[in-house]
């Protein structure tokens, strides 16, 4: 996720509660004690990295958290992720395929938008062709949703859908719980005017400062209860500053170093999503030194892993074993974990004739803990006699300067479907391959995989794969950092879960004590 942190300054946030008329202090309803009793009634202002003029109303352009969180608020799509990225009902209350999984069969929920009209299999098939709109090329799954052929899907009754797909895919309902994947009213044409089936009605909206929504009554999965939302955008100082000064009750995506502090000063509650989230270097397998298997494998066997833990993420996390995805569904547990072997890389470096040469990693302040990482990385590597010089880029664009700047940088990615990780970012036409991993024999291996309706033989297929990966691809993931939510000792309900999945960011299933 990309995250802007010019939207609000310090001082901003108390000019931001006066331009929202409610008050700078805390005070959300209830008592101050915990209660593990719900409780209805009260105000929450949920605090998220901004974007500024970029955040958007319109569900079906979104990459930023606070947008996610928005819009999750006030609308729903057909299908979310679980706590394992397995895929589970919402709005679809279950589905099946014909077989092949070309052409699949949705049945809905009876549920209700804002306007008092149901939910109906029209409702469906307008806003999976509103996604698909070659005239907005700006709506973020377009590519994920590219296999549906829609002049072929339709509505079997108010309550079925038929969606066919233009090649057999057994992951497809995964990719309908995809980033940008909500359902809107059939005809949903002014996205400033917000009608979906979520817990909460638009009120209003500022860009690079706040929404305001109200309890939704009917809401199908039964009604919140707090009264009152604010989601409001903040940079990362003033979402601790706001949190821990009661102008806030919940600040997203927190830094290890203050999850220690405010733990140490007991102002706030830390809720940890363990090891959801993957920090990696990443090495263009295309590009010298790494176009060479030993080198990589000489640097992966060069990481002190549990060193970069316990100072890059201050101890909030787990060793990673260069692959995306430990604890979820299809990632292979019985590889054994890799450990430090400098001897075997120094063997493995001199072969390649590296030692006593210098390598550039290029790094940037693009995401918490990137520098400091490749400065120890630096260190690490030269016990076995080559120099790594850490060159800084762009924060604001280094994710994008990434795919073409560096044999070596910092990568890192949230939680999300193995599968989908592999198509974004480990396939020759993937959009974000930053190690240049381009394999057509992987390529069709992950078609074929894809294809499979055998749950157990995908995951097979699929083990095989990560095994390559493991053994000769570009990423060194070194660590699965915890994913840090801060909240007020008051708000109770909010759910260690990793983000991106159902669970997270539920504000209408937590209240105030």
């Amino acid at each position: 996720m990309v995250r802007v942190s010019n939207a609000l300054n310090r001082r901003g946030f108390l000019g931001l509660a006066g331009a929202l008329g409610v008050a700078a202090l805390s005070g959300c309803g209830g008592g101050s004690s915990a209660s593990s009793q719900p409780k209805a009634g009260g105000r929450l202002r949920a605090v998220y990295a901004g974007g500024g003029a970029k955040e958007v109303l319109d569900p079906h352009v979104q990459s930023l958290f606070v947008d996610i969180a928005r819009h999750k608020a006030m609308y729903e799509k057909l299908v979310e992720l679980g706590p394992d990225l397995k895929p589970v009902p919402r709005l679809a209350e279950k589905w099946e395929h014909d077989g092949k999984a070309l052409t699949w069969r949705f049945s809905l929920r009876d549920a209700t938008f804002h306007d008092g009209s149901k939910l109906t299999a029209e409702d469906v098939l307008y806003s999976l062709a509103r996604i698909a709109d070659p005239a907005v090329p700006d709506r973020v799954a377009q590519s994920s949703l590219a296999t549906l052929d829609l002049r072929r899907c339709k509505a079997v009754d108010p309550r079925t859908v038929e969606l066919v797909l233009a090649a057999p895919n057994a992951e497809f309902p995964a990719l309908l719980a995809g980033i940008g994947t909500q359902i809107v009213r059939d005809g949903f044409k002014d996205p400033t005017k917000p009608v979906g089936t979520g817990a909460f009605k638009f009120v209003s909206f500022e860009a690079g400062r706040s929404m305001v929504a109200s309890r939704y009554d009917d809401y199908w999965d039964g009604t919140a209860k707090i009264e009152e939302l604010h989601v409001l955008s903040a940079d990362a100082e003033a979402r601790a500053n706001a949190v821990q000064g009661g102008q806030a009750e919940y600040a997203n995506d927190m830094t290890a170093t203050f999850a220690r502090t405010a733990e140490a000063g007991k102002s706030v509650r830390i809720v940890a999503a363990k090891a959801s989230t993957m920090q990696a270097f990443v090495m263009k397998v295309d590009q010298a030194p790494f176009d060479n298997p030993d080198v990589r494998l000489a640097f992966k066997l060069l990481a002190d892993r549990q060193r970069l833990v316990d100072v890059v993420l201050a101890g909030r996390g787990t060793v990673g074993n260069d692959l995306f995805g430990k604890g979820f569904q299809y990632y292979p547990d019985q590889l054994p974990q890799r450990e430090r072997d400098v001897d075997e890389a120094k063997a493995l470096l001199k072969k390649a004739g590296l030692v006593n040469k210098e390598i550039e990693i290029f790094t940037a302040d693009a995401s918490a803990g990137f520098v400091e990482a490749a400065t120890l990385f630096s260190e690490q590597v030269a016990e076995a006699g080559v120099r790594l010089k850490v060159t800084t880029g762009s924060p604001q664009t280094y994710a994008k300067d990434l795919l073409t700047k560096g044999a070596i940088g910092n990568h890192r990615s949230g939680a999300m479907p193995i599968p989908q990780y592999v198509t974004d970012r480990l396939l020759s036409k993937s959009p974000f391959n930053v190690t240049h991993w381009r394999k057509p024999a992987f390529d069709a291996a992950f078609a074929a995989a894809q294809v499979q309706t055998d749950e157990t033989a995908r995951a097979a297929s699929y083990g095989e794969l990560q095994r390559t990966l493991h053994d000769d691809g570009g990423i060194l993931a070194w660590g699965l950092p915890d994913y840090l939510v801060a909240v007020s000792p008051k708000v109770q309900g909010v759910e260690a879960v990793p983000p991106n999945t159902v669970d997270f960011g539920r504000f209408d299933k937590v209240w105030l004590a």
